[in-house]
């Protein structure tokens, strides 16, 4: 069960390697981050409702005292971490964005230490220097010249955006702790996103969007919503109430580029270097050797 619950962080990593298929289609339509960040937001919060409607009712109610969690994951993690990103990508290399990103579980690691007490042993520290490393030669940064595309804002950014990664799992693991279920964090979260963006929205492009082809684009965005915004969230909520923040994080920030990756040669026809097929291996292996009998592992260490 151990083993099967490790695999759900690297599932979440899978599906947030499919953001870029979901946003450069809606962005060659003319619509911009924000808005595909409101579009996301508000399709999940509505099928989240949908589904807590059916499967129980009560998982609605928060404590009032309980709100700055919920603003925590949904503000200051989910929201902040694509406005940042975003921000990155726009600046930088779409790899070094993506190496930036991958340094969350380095500040995941700093704060479970210190909010849960979560020890930061030899393998954990090993398998994070590793899935890093095997980040950075996925995503090509080595063979790029990337003097020239290196800019303050862009790397601050960037790392920013690994920080508001690494608050979900802070944030999420709090709401654990106090008896929220997965399912009302991941609603409550992407609720306040929705109402956060919905004055900075570009209602005209979205609906010319939808008006376009309604059925086939509204299935799109359905998809969008669950592969970006409630299944792989639900999976790292699910990790963390059964694994420590580290080791989630580690997890999922690994399975990303590597997804990426994949996507990218089967959609866009990206074909990967020797180089960079090192770096997936590499991830991989840290991936492997972080699940493989943790609690034995995490004794000798």
């Amino acid at each position: 069960m151990k083993k099967i619950i490790l695999l759900l962080p690297i599932l979440a990593g899978i599906l947030f390697g499919s953001a870029g298929v979901f946003t450069r289609t809606l962005t060659a339509y003319g619509i911009n981050n924000v808005t595909i960040m409101f579009l996301r937001a508000l399709f999940a919060a509505a099928l989240m409702a949908i589904f807590l409607l059916l499967f129980d009712k009560k998982l609605f109610r928060i404590r009032f005292r309980d709100l700055p969690l919920f603003l925590g994951t949904g503000l200051l993690s989910m929201m902040c971490l694509n406005l940042c990103y975003n921000a990155a990508v726009n600046r930088l290399t779409l790899s070094l964005a993506a190496v930036l990103l991958s340094t969350a579980p380095l500040f995941v690691l700093i704060l479970a230490a210190i909010l849960f007490k979560e020890k930061i042993t030899r393998r954990k520290v090993f398998c994070m220097i590793l899935a890093i490393f095997g980040c950075v030669l996925a995503g090509g940064l080595l063979q790029q010249g990337i003097g020239s595309s290196l800019s303050p804002g862009g790397i601050l950014s960037g790392v920013a955006a690994a920080v508001f990664y690494a608050f979900y799992s802070i944030f999420s693991k709090l709401a654990v702790q106090r008896g929220y279920h997965t399912y009302t964090i991941i609603f409550y979260s992407v609720l306040v996103i929705a109402i956060a963006a919905c004055p900075f929205a570009d209602y005209s492009a979205a609906g010319a969007y939808l008006a376009e082809s309604t059925g086939t684009h509204l299935i799109f965005l359905i998809f969008h919503a669950l592969c970006l915004s409630v299944l792989p969230y639900i999976c790292i909520t699910q990790a963390l109430m059964r694994a420590e923040a580290g080791i989630v994080s580690i997890l999922a920030s690994g399975g990303e580029p590597v997804a990426a990756a994949v996507f990218g040669v089967i959609v866009y026809n990206e074909v990967p270097t020797i180089s960079m097929l090192i770096g997936m291996a590499a991830v991989v292996a840290a991936l492997a050797f972080l699940c493989i009998n943790p609690k034995k592992q995490a004794a000798k260490s």
